[in-house]
């Protein structure tokens, strides 16, 4: 078979694939715009693309499997996608963002960066005994996670692990016994209830400003926003309001509203100053971003041709 990669992000994940393969395949790695010499002709006859984006525009395809190297699927038309083309997707992320999580919680409550500066300079202030250095603890949380699919249930696992309460919030019901669980549609109920919000959910016309101005109304003004999902599932204009006027306590943003283009490849990451706001954390869309990650998604790509070469059912299967 063809097996065409479509621009940087998916090429990513080309090394090492051909040794996963259980036969040999012509392999081509093109560019995003697939403008260079013989690009377009390579993707509009590939049997298998890998992408993770596809708009009619790029040109027609022929392909049997469109396979995303990646969970979000929004960038993908898919009503452009060849008929009886599949699309699927990938995972092995949750593990990656989940420590960003964790990570990124912690050094509210833990202040090791600082603690080291200061006694660079013979400075104690943390000092046991002292009355001045004590520190809160990240397992008197409680943290409320917006979608409960593998990101969430990766997160709530770590969460409990420290100690914290676990809220989730979910389309479909949740039956775990050690999470507190809540539809999908009371959002803003369970934000009063947390010290952390987190989305973990992707970008769908369903999704999309699911957390908005209701929301931050509800939640206390000590607790802080999280997005490892999809950026706009927030909306931008209320959670920045809120930011800005200090109606809640803070945000640790990971991903966006506007992205590095050829044209802009420096743009700042969002509509609207989210970086001049001291109480924000921002973050380069990277909490997913891992040596862990990249192998755990080629596996999934390489499983998914390996299965359509066997005419095997796929997985992961978007349509």
């Amino acid at each position: 078979m063809k097996i065409v990669f479509h621009g940087d992000n998916a090429s990513t994940f080309e090394p090492g694939l051909s040794e996963l393969l259980e036969m040999p395949h012509e392999i081509r790695v093109i560019s995003d715009a697939a403008n260079g010499d013989g690009e377009a002709e390579a993707l509009a006859s590939a049997d298998v693309v890998v992408g993770v984006h596809y708009a009619a525009s790029d040109g027609p395809l022929s392909a049997r499997l469109y396979q995303l190297p990646a969970a979000g699927y929004d960038k993908v038309d898919m009503a452009a996608l060849p008929e009886g083309c599949a699309a699927c997707n990938a995972f092995g992320h949750e593990n990656a963002i989940a420590e960003y999580v964790m990570c990124a919680l912690l050094s509210r409550h833990v202040p090791l960066v600082d603690a080291d500066a200061r006694l660079r300079q013979g400075d104690w202030h943390y000092w046991a005994g002292g009355p001045d250095g004590l520190r809160t603890e990240l397992g008197a949380q409680s943290i409320g996670i917006v979608g409960f699919g593998h990101i969430g249930k990766a997160v709530a696992a770590r969460a409990r692990a420290f100690g914290m309460t676990v809220h989730v919030a979910n389309r479909s019901a949740v039956t775990q016994a050690d999470v507190v669980a809540h539809p999908l549609g009371d959002v803003a109920a369970m934000a009063a209830q947390v010290d952390i919000l987190i989305n973990t959910l992707p970008l769908t016309d369903e999704t999309a400003g699911l957390i908005g101005a209701e929301v931050f109304a509800a939640m206390p003004s000590h607790a802080i926003i999280m997005n490892v999902g999809r950026g706009p599932v927030i909306a931008e204009p209320p959670m920045y309001e809120a930011l800005k006027e200090g109606r809640i306590g803070g945000a640790i943003l990971d991903t966006w509203y506007v992205y590095p283009s050829a044209a802009a490849p420096h743009t700042m990451p969002a509509n609207l100053p989210f970086h001049e706001l001291p109480n924000v954390l921002i973050t380069p869309h990277m909490s997913g971003w891992t040596e862990g990650t990249i192998a755990r998604r080629r596996d999934t790509v390489a499983e998914n041709i390996n299965r359509l070469a066997r005419g095997e059912a796929l997985l992961n299967r978007l349509r």
